[in-house]
């Protein structure tokens, strides 16, 4: 799952919401560091991305899009299932994707000399691009995967990319609601559970 996907598991703590943010840039013990619920966070961060990792659903999905992306194609669909979660986000929200989004940003700038050196480097243009709200749009996507092959070893097929999600939409939502009725069962036993680390 990609940022939208990962803030929205989390639930309503601001820590947990920050520490599955960042979860990405504190590698190994190092989330020890921050404080408890923001370590919450970034412990769900690592269940949400071995949760999809592991579900056939999600290997389902990332074959369609392995002919141009190899090994790449797990990445694709976590900004591919963020789409879909964007897209049906009044099925799963009473509030709107703006407000969540405005709500998040703000959680964001309020804390940001507490997150990592290259989410502050990012997040300017994550929050004045309003990324999250414009993965709702087929636009919104392929402008996220072409900024991801900027700044990655990500290949640069973007455009293709939005052609297969077209191609095979019904498949792709289909693949996305079971998936994510799972993996929401699977952060609220984890929330519900945790005891600390």
């Amino acid at each position: 799952m990609n940022y939208l996907a990962h803030l929205y598991l989390s639930g309503p703590s601001d820590g947990v919401r920050l520490g599955n943010f960042i979860g990405d840039y504190v590698k190994g013990n190092r989330f020890s560091l921050y404080p408890p619920e923001i370590r919450k966070g970034i412990l769900l961060h690592r269940q949400i991305d071995s949760f999809m990792d592991e579900h056939p659903l999600s290997h389902a999905s990332a074959e369609l899009f392995r002919a141009r992306y190899t090994r790449f194609s797990r990445v694709i669909i976590d900004v591919v299932y963020d789409h879909y979660l964007a897209k049906n986000w009044d099925k799963y929200s009473d509030q709107s994707l703006h407000d969540f989004v405005n709500e998040v940003h703000k959680l964001f700038i309020t804390n940001y000399f507490i997150l990592p050196p290259q989410v502050r480097q990012f997040l300017p243009f994550l929050i004045r691009s309003r990324r999250m709200e414009n993965y709702q749009h087929l636009s919104g996507i392929e402008k996220t995967l072409k900024i991801m092959a900027n700044h990655t070893v990500l290949p640069d097929h973007s455009a293709w990319a939005v052609e297969q999600i077209v191609k095979n939409d019904r498949q792709l939502q289909e693949q996305f609601t079971g998936f994510f009725e799972d993996i929401r069962e699977m952060c609220r036993l984890f929330l519900e559970n945790y005891k600390g680390d």
